[in-house]
């Protein structure tokens, strides 16, 4: 036993070893959470207070539940594969197989992952005549996937107006229909087994006196319907033992409820509430920063990280000129931090938007460092990016027979698999591009294909005398990607790396100066193959790790680079319209991306950036702000600009310190007045007693025109 017990500290041990009561444990990031679950289990199990078939225990991740499992195995003699450990989906699924006739389900039910879910939503809608254009098919999987959480069927379902009515029908329709085929989506399998111990008492009341101690890891990642769940089956006496971070509550877009913790300490624990507050990942400073930003925010249960391995290294600032000057810093810094030992695979650079990787992805190319995208595409490999290269492909090459398979029916225009193998046919016959074979379709196959290469026609027609960024612009747009996305529930990830094309359009030609004898077009295309195909570290491979914040969580690294820490991209401008309760859970997401760092971390922004193939000038986050400032270490007081390599952004906005100023003031300094905060200056003009400056304060009080004899501005 004292084997078991002796690597804990002592709010792990009091948690561990606590008597069967519920209990809400607050485990800081780093705190050994993992740890105290498994060690609870394996402690109840070889102090003969239960048996392992009245245990459950329940994460959010096949991986986290066979770590569990290894954990459990190496802790107690015990063979635990027939205990009920697993992710809520598994458990669920577990129960409905036992009980499947009770549940009114056949035997061998099979299970719909999104992908089959989203064949199947747009099947039914083919059958019903739906316009899949009015009613996307993700969106109508986005909106009976959000009901089934909530514990919602469609009989239930709240109607307000004639669209959400129709959604509604067709989520009824799609019922019956799975009803029919006998197969569940992963949301119905949450859903059918709790509305199956919720009618039916006799399998409640067995499930209730079987499970005496029900376990729950990441419980603030806990939706509605699964909270309901861990009720029902605690309805008998069980007693739930929850460990969970509501600082790091960071998926309120898939549902998850941070309240639920609030709710389960008011309802359930009463005050057995045991905070792991002593961290075993990161040096002092990295915590400081993480507690003082994490504290801005209201209702948290509250926690304080610790360490005992000292104060560390500060933390380090960095304010590019530009997002290219941010990314040759970044990569510039990995190449040193390598040089001196570091292994290259524990640097990490996090951003808030995949978008953001694009300019990051490129300095590393061009520097020959090997990287790899941790849970995402590199930049170039995106669906989004490739429909769009293969339409601009065709502009250049309408005989590219790959380019031309991959766009004809996307967005969809009713091109049939039919059609197109008549197509590939004639095309072979006639020796032919299918491009060219396109003339000798007949019936509905040569309208709709002829209208697809009339498209094509018109598109270069139309972008013949276009600047490379505006004939990106102009496809995506008339081609219908951009709307295409748009009706689409998540697509705004899709439309932020779409409009990243074109600002990757506009760095290389500034970049390139000049052109070679094919044209900007071809020698762009020629340039996304190369970043595409080439450099992502091969497997086992040392190579740096890109990542969003989201696809960190639950990772860790001796150095973290967070980029792109401005107002509007981090915190992210569309959280930020929602309120107090988006701002907040951008600041647990900072905290998130803060506590990834073991060692050494790193924070950067830029005063400009480019966005959409304009240069925008941007304001710090206000998460700096939030950092004492005797934890940062600033590295670029006197720092002169990279080269501008023909970049007109960077010549235009006057960073070398005498073009663009005037009364002393330069374009791009950030300063502060007294009323609208903190801004960048963005334009100059007159002089004198006529001297004024244009400074954008972000999302507070937006671009102002200052005259300088009046207003007070202080340099930051």
């Amino acid at each position: 036993m004292s084997d078991l017990l002796h690597h804990l500290n002592a709010p792990q041990l009091q948690a561990v070893t606590l008597p069967p009561v519920h209990a809400l444990i607050l485990a800081g990031a780093g705190s050994g959470k993992t740890r105290v679950l498994t060690t609870r289990i394996a402690w109840l199990l070889a102090t003969n207070q239960v048996g392992p078939a009245a245990l459950l225990a329940v994460t959010f991740t096949n991986k986290a539940a066979r770590e569990m499992t290894a954990r459990l195995t190496a802790q107690v003699p015990i063979n635990v594969r027939g205990m009920w450990i697993g992710t809520f989906h598994g458990l669920c699924n577990r129960m409905l197989r036992a009980h499947y006739r009770e549940a009114g389900l056949p035997q061998t039910f099979q299970i719909l992952d999104s992908g089959d879910q989203l064949a199947m939503v747009k099947r039914l809608q083919k059958n019903l005549g739906m316009d899949d254009e009015k009613y996307p098919p993700r969106e109508l999987c986005h909106f009976i996937n959000a009901h089934k959480e909530q514990g919602v069927r469609a009989a239930q379902a709240e109607v307000y107006d004639h669209y959400t009515q129709q959604r509604v029908d067709f989520y009824a329709e799609y019922e019956a229909q799975c009803n029919r085929e006998g197969v569940c989506d992963f949301a119905e399998l949450l859903l059918r087994s709790y509305e199956l111990l919720q009618r039916n008492e006799p399998l409640r009341t067995h499930y209730q006196q079987r499970f005496k101690h029900i376990l729950v890891d990441e419980f603030q990642d806990t939706n509605r319907l699964q909270y309901a769940w861990l009720q029902l089956l605690a309805g008998g006496g069980a007693k739930i033992f929850a460990v969970g971070d509501d600082d790091q509550s960071i998926y309120r877009f898939r549902g998850a409820e941070v309240g639920n913790m609030r709710d389960f300490e008011a309802q359930w624990c009463g005050d057995n509430i045991i905070r792991l507050e002593q961290n075993y990942r990161s040096h002092g400073n990295i915590l400081a920063a993480a507690n003082a930003i994490i504290q801005h925010n209201s209702d948290r249960l509250g926690k304080n990280l610790w360490t005992e391995t000292g104060a560390g290294e500060p933390i380090r600032v960095f304010e590019g000129y530009s997002d290219l000057d941010e990314a040759r810093f970044i990569v510039e810094e990995i190449r040193s931090l390598v040089r001196d030992g570091v292994l290259a695979s524990q640097c990490a650079v996090l951003y808030r938007s995949n978008a953001q990787s694009r300019v990051i992805e490129h300095e590393l190319f061009t520097q020959a460092v090997p990287y790899k995208v941790y849970g995402g595409l590199r930049f170039f490999e995106r669906q989004e990016i490739k429909h769009a290269l293969a339409y601009l492909r065709l502009l250049g090459n309408p005989d590219d027979d790959t380019a031309f398979l991959r766009v004809v029916n996307f967005p969809t225009r009713g091109i049939g698999a039919r059609s197109l193998e008549n197509l590939q046919a004639a095309a072979h016959q006639m020796n032919c591009s299918l491009y060219n074979a396109a003339a000798s379709l007949s019936g509905k196959a040569a309208q709709t294909v002829g209208a697809f290469v009339g498209l094509i026609e018109r598109l270069r027609n139309e972008t013949a005398a276009l600047p490379l960024p505006e004939i990106i612009e102009h496809v995506s747009e008339v081609s219908g990607l951009l709307e295409h996305y748009r009706r689409e529930k998540e697509g705004q990830e899709r439309l932020d790396n779409l409009n990243e094309l074109v600002s990757a359009a506009a760095t290389f030609i500034d970049a390139e100066g000049v052109i070679g004898e094919h044209g900007a077009l071809a020698d762009f295309l020629a340039h996304a193959s190369l970043e595409a195909g080439e450099h992502q570290a091969g497997e086992g491979q040392e190579a740096v790790q890109l990542m969003s914040v989201h696809a960190a969580k639950g990772l860790e690294f001796d150095v973290v680079f967070l980029s792109g820490l401005e107002q509007g991209l981090f915190p992210h401008e569309n959280a930020v319209n929602e309120g107090t309760a988006g701002l907040e859970e951008e600041r647990r997401l900072m905290y998130v991306a803060v506590t990834r760092a073991r060692q050494r971390l790193y924070l950067s922004s830029a005063q400009s950036r480019m966005l959409h193939g304009q240069t925008r000038y941007c304001v710090p986050s206000p998460f700096f702000s939030e950092i004492p400032g005797e934890l940062l270490l600033r590295l670029n007081h006197t720092r002169t600009p990279y080269p501008a390599s023909n970049r007109q952004a960077d010549t235009a906005g006057g960073w070398d310190g005498s073009a663009s100023t005037v009364a002393g003031w330069r374009i791009g300094q950030s300063v502060e007045h007294a009323k609208f905060g903190a801004g960048v200056i963005v334009a100059c003009e007159g002089r004198g007693a006529d001297a004024r400056v244009q400074v954008n304060f972000g999302g507070g009080a937006g671009m102002k025109w200052l005259a300088l004899e009046y207003a007070k501005l202080t340099p930051l």
